[in-house]
């Protein structure tokens, strides 16, 4: 609608706001401020609620992330609009501006699409690597406004930040390739097979909520509505009907691989391949074909 994009940036240096205007920003609102070193929700929801009482914008927007779902919806209140939370895929309508937000409902058995004609801004979150990210350019231009932070108190100080790092923790969400498993494995042996697998392609494992209710594989490598949102080059789903709770953490993989013996099963539906067969005669080929060619 010709609108143009602005970022908000809180602390940081001028440098990571240079890098917002190059991956897509017009103009980047940034508060350098020694308040926003540590993340307080307090400040963060002062001065993006000023911010947007004085711009007036028609969307604002941020991740579904624990900092974002933490002092969005306070931003939300402050301003009198609504929000809608954890969205899984966003449009415009060209006619009326209005935002079309799609998220899981009813327990994620369908999908709603959420408008909000009477009330600006239109405010949403929006689930990490849902959306494919934009293309860097290095040549992009826009304007860098410093904004300050006069005035923004906290009533509450971060003591500490302790940092929680397991070695057995999946990293899923780096992965380029994800070889995952669901209930038509039939038996948690079966992600022993996918894990050769993964390891032949240098990726890991991911799993169905059916298989990890089965306790067929730790919760850690759960995709999808309530497990991990991942955006891989390829995503091969083995015995994965494809419900939409696990469509919507895993649908914007660049390549989807589904191996399924139900012809009808709904991840054929966003599959870019589908092969129709025994996951057990299937993924034993595609081993024996890659060690072939690895010289293993």
């Amino acid at each position: 609608r010709g609108s143009g994009l602005s970022a908000v940036l809180f602390g940081a240096d001028a440098s990571e706001a240079e890098r917002l205007i190059h991956w897509g920003a017009d103009r980047v609102y940034h508060a350098e401020d020694p308040i926003f070193e540590q993340f307080n929700d307090e400040p963060n929801v002062e001065l993006l609620s000023r911010l947007i009482e004085e711009h007036r914008p028609e969307i604002v927007l941020t991740g579904a992330t624990p900092i974002g779902r933490s002092f969005f919806p306070r931003v939300a209140a402050r301003v009198r609009t609504g929000l809608t939370a954890d969205c899984t895929s966003l449009e415009i309508d060209p006619e009326t501006g209005n935002l079309l937000q799609v998220r899981p409902a009813f327990g994620g058995n369908i999908m709603a699409t959420i408008l909000c004609p009477a009330s600006r801004p239109q405010m949403a979150t929006v689930r990490p690597r849902v959306m494919k990210r934009g293309e860097y350019d290095a040549a992009r231009t826009g304007e860098v406004l410093k904004i300050e932070a006069g005035g923004v108190t906290s009533r509450t100080r971060v003591a500490e930040t302790i940092k929680e790092v397991s070695e057995t923790m999946v990293n899923l969400q780096e992965a380029d390739v994800i070889v995952a498993g669901g209930r038509g494995l039939g038996r948690p042996e079966g992600f022993e097979m996918l894990e050769e697998l993964a390891g032949l392609l240098g990726g890991a494992v991911g799993a169905s909520r059916a298989a990890v209710d089965e306790e067929w594989i730790p919760y850690s490598h759960q995709v999808g509505q309530t497990g991990k949102t991942v955006c891989p080059k390829v995503y091969i789903a083995c015995g994965i009907s494809g419900a939409v709770q696990h469509l919507v953490g895993m649908q914007s993989s660049d390549i989807i691989v589904a191996i399924n013996k139900n012809p009808d099963a709904p991840i054929f539906n966003v599959a870019d391949y589908a092969i129709v067969g025994d996951v057990y005669e299937v993924v034993p080929a595609i081993i024996k074909r890659l060690r072939e060619v690895k010289g293993r």
